[in-house]
């Protein structure tokens, strides 16, 4: 798109265990919500391509899973998309929660480094919220562990250190053309970009093991003639008993999740969304192969 000789794109892995802050450092970096962002650990499922500018650099940034050990075969799927976000990468970023210092899962990615010979950027984020001290050892804890290339302090939630983090990987990416058009954030297509946004929305308001056992599916995006657009999504869970909870009494969660999604959606859009929320139970649909072939994940 663009004359090679002059500009600069590449691809840029960002890795941490989860809850890192991965999705909040992408969006930073972009500057629009591309991926979604709770408290809760493994929000994010796949992929997701974040798009970021930088003069003549386009970065494109891969917000992976969170590593962790993983138990069922969503675990496992998710844990084989972070690798493989990060396997043919320019970059990759390691992620660090300052709070939660050296993890067993900080431990295990490391190993993970170090197995496949990798180059890596380290990234200590919250660094807000810790002591200087305490980031000074856990900085040589962490490079004394793997030769990581550098090493920033950052806040992802508000941006101290990230500009020069993007200074950086901008100037590290290969001579190429742009990839992507300039303005384009994101290479999500749109139904399951509204998907991730109800999902979010679920995530923030219900809790224990309910986020974990459900899925959302766009299944109807009707244009309208006003410039509008009609959305009707299904939330499938594994039992009955989380449906009502969803639901809520006389159905004011699902209401409430609904306006908070179709809010986002809006703001995103830039158009009128009219959005409705349907609930069901499909017993098992984290071992349907259809699931992971629409988040792009690996089920095998």
């Amino acid at each position: 798109m663009t004359d090679s000789e002059q500009t600069r794109c590449g691809y840029v892995a960002v890795i941490g265990a989860p809850n890192a802050g991965k999705s909040t450092l992408v969006n930073h970096l972009v500057g629009a919500k591309v991926s979604i962002v709770t408290h809760k650990v493994q929000t994010t499922r796949t992929r997701v391509l974040g798009i970021a500018m930088r003069g003549a650099t386009q970065l494109v940034l891969v917000d992976t899973p969170g590593i962790f050990a993983p138990k069922r075969r969503l675990d496992r799927a998710m844990v084989r998309a972070a690798w493989d976000g990060a396997k043919d990468a320019d970059a990759i970023v390691l992620l660090v929660d300052a709070q939660g210092g050296v993890t067993p899962e900080v431990d295990r990615i490391i190993q993970g480094l170090s197995d496949g010979k990798r180059r890596a950027i380290l990234a200590l984020n919250k660094v807000d919220t810790v002591k200087a001290d305490t980031l000074l050892g856990l900085s040589a804890r962490l490079n004394a562990s793997f030769p990581f290339e550098r090493t920033f302090m950052i806040s992802a939630l508000n941006g101290s250190g990230v500009e020069d983090l993007a200074k950086i990987l901008a100037g590290e990416m290969p001579w190429s053309p742009w990839l992507f058009p300039e303005d384009e954030a994101s290479d999500m297509p749109v139904r399951l970009l509204a998907a991730e946004v109800t999902r979010e929305k679920l995530f923030l308001n219900v809790h224990e093991e309910v986020p974990y056992a459900l899925t959302v599916e766009t299944e109807l995006w009707e244009e309208k003639p006003d410039g509008s657009a009609r959305v009707e999504q299904t939330i499938y869970v594994e039992r009955d008993s989380q449906k009502a909870i969803i639901l809520g009494k006389g159905g004011q969660r699902i209401k409430a999740i609904g306006a908070a999604a179709r809010h986002d959606l809006e703001a995103m859009l830039e158009k009128r969304i009219h959005l409705f929320l349907f609930v069901k139970v499909r017993e098992g649909w984290q071992n349907d192969r259809e699931r992971y072939r629409t988040w792009n994940l690996d089920f095998d």
